[in-house]
């Protein structure tokens, strides 16, 4: 038996309604969707302090939740892992045709692969009624969510023919922004900030760069040159306050030459 067969039957035991785990016979996807979002998280994390040993544990995190999902819906009639394998395998054989097709064609480059990607999906998606773009789980997070809703509205042709008008959208919102501030409403000092921040997101987009990985990188670079100020605020023995902000700022500076 191989170890994925192992690990089916693992999950077939867990759930089984006479011998199984009481917490596992419970589940719904619903009820493990959460568990399913930090698993992902944390496989992000392991990925990105190269940490081998922990990735491969992640990875079984993650591939054990798949199983947990595709066994509930088995038992529900709906579909298997085996379709959920063979269905991944045939969608990578359709959108790979200058690997897997009669003529293939390794000199394609990424903005060509990406085009010819976009094209099979769509053609894939023809028969399909178009999605609303105010279906959302609630389970995604806001930033991964405005990326989607701004694709789906670019499907419809809703979408800026290039990036600079939305650099000048950018500016526009900032300045609303600035000016909610001085009138002191909070209501709308929350809807120009996430309007400023949909946009940013538009922004990513638009230059192919992941949002959601960006911040998470920019949040790493933020502990780190932290960490570097408080170690240098102890050693010279000088509390952490606002009294001592420039001090902090000084470090601040040296910390990214120092510690990236």
């Amino acid at each position: 038996m191989s170890a994925i067969e192992n690990l089916l039957q693992v999950m077939k035991d867990l759930r089984h309604p006479d011998n199984g785990c009481p917490w596992d016979i419970r589940q719904t996807s619903a009820s493990i969707a959460g568990y399913t979002l930090d698993e992902t998280h944390e496989l992000l994390d392991a990925i990105e302090r190269d940490d081998t040993q922990n990735l491969k544990e992640e990875l079984g995190d993650l591939l054990f939740n798949i199983v947990f999902h595709a066994r509930i819906a088995e038992e529900q009639g709906q579909f298997t892992f085996n379709d959920v394998a063979q269905g991944i395998t045939d969608k990578m054989l359709r959108r790979h045709p200058h690997v897997f097709g009669e003529t293939r064609d390794q000199e394609f480059n990424d903005e060509t692969l990406s085009q010819q990607w976009q094209a099979l999906k769509q053609q894939e998606k023809s028969g399909q009624a178009k999605a609303s773009l105010g279906e959302d789980s609630g389970s995604n997070s806001a930033i991964y969510r405005a990326c989607q809703i701004q694709k789906d509205a670019a499907a419809f042709g809703f979408d800026w023919p290039d990036i600079i008008p939305v650099f000048d959208k950018l500016e526009e919102e900032l300045a609303e922004l600035k000016h909610a501030f001085s009138t002191g409403d909070s209501q709308a000092i929350s809807d120009e900030l996430g309007d400023l921040m949909f946009v940013c997101v538009n922004l990513a987009r638009h230059a192919r760069v992941n949002a959601e990985m960006s911040l998470r990188n920019t949040n790493r670079k933020f502990l780190r040159r932290f960490a570097y100020v408080q170690q240098q605020m102890a050693n010279a023995g000088i509390e952490m306050d606002q009294q001592q902000l420039e001090q902090m700022e000084h470090f601040w500076q040296e910390s990214k030459s120092t510690v990236g």
